[in-house]
Order: C-alpha cells, then sequence, then structure tokens
C-alpha cells in the first residue's frame, strides 16, 4: 500500500519547502508567535503566515490565540499520518527483499 492518503500528500507536500522544514524546526521546543518565528527566518512575516497555513492545512501546526497574538506549536496528526505512510513503504520495501533474497537462494540449488 504505497498509495499516499489526502492527508499524508498533504504532510509530505508541505513538509517539501525547505522553509516549511526551518518552521516545524523552530517549533519543536515549544509554541511560538508568527513575529518569533519571523525573527529567526530571512522571509516577512506574511511569509512566514503563508508557510504557517499550509503547515496548519496539513495538521502539522495548530495555532491558540493569546491576546492579539496567535501561538503556533507542532500538531502530532500529521505527522503520524507521514509515519504511517513511511511504516508501509518500508514495510512492503522489506517484504520485497526479504521475498527476492528466498528466490534468490532457492536459485542456488543445494549446497
Amino acid at each position: 500500500m504505497l498509495d499516499l492518503t489526502p492527508m499524508q500528500e498533504a504532510t509530505l507536500d508541505a513538509l517539501g519547502s525547505p522553509a516549511r522544514r526551518r518552521i516545524v524546526r523552530l517549533l519543536a521546543p515549544g509554541p511560538m508567535s508568527v513575529g518569533e518565528i519571523a525573527a529567526q527566518l530571512p522571509i516577512s512575516r506574511p511569509a512566514v503566515s503563508k508557510h504557517l497555513r499550509v503547515l496548519e492545512r496539513a495538521d502539522l501546526v495548530t495555532h491558540r490565540s493569546e491576546g492579539n497574538r496567535n501561538l503556533f506549536r507542532l500538531d502530532p496528526t500529521g505527522f503520524d499520518a507521514a509515519r504511517d505512510w513511511l511504516d508501509s513503504f518500508w514495510d512492503e520495501a522489506l517484504a520485497r527483499l526479504v521475498m527476492a533474497a528466498g528466490s534468490h537462494d532457492r536459485s542456488k540449488g543445494p549446497a
């Protein structure tokens, strides 16, 4: 089952951007505001907001309002979806490797 669900597709697409991966790394220690994130990146606040919206649609981040600020934090939902796909990918690849190794051993004949 190597087909991607729509959620897995959105997650992997969102993580395809170096800027979004950097935002994810910045949020790993804990919640941050758009301004705090933008201060650590060579892109504008509006660009950070746009990237955060993509990450939020992919369930990789979530936010809560605190006064006039939005604090963003990582959301495990999207990461779980990506991990499920990667696990199924490796499970299938390993099964194929085992089958190939088994057929290779049988082709050698008796020792």
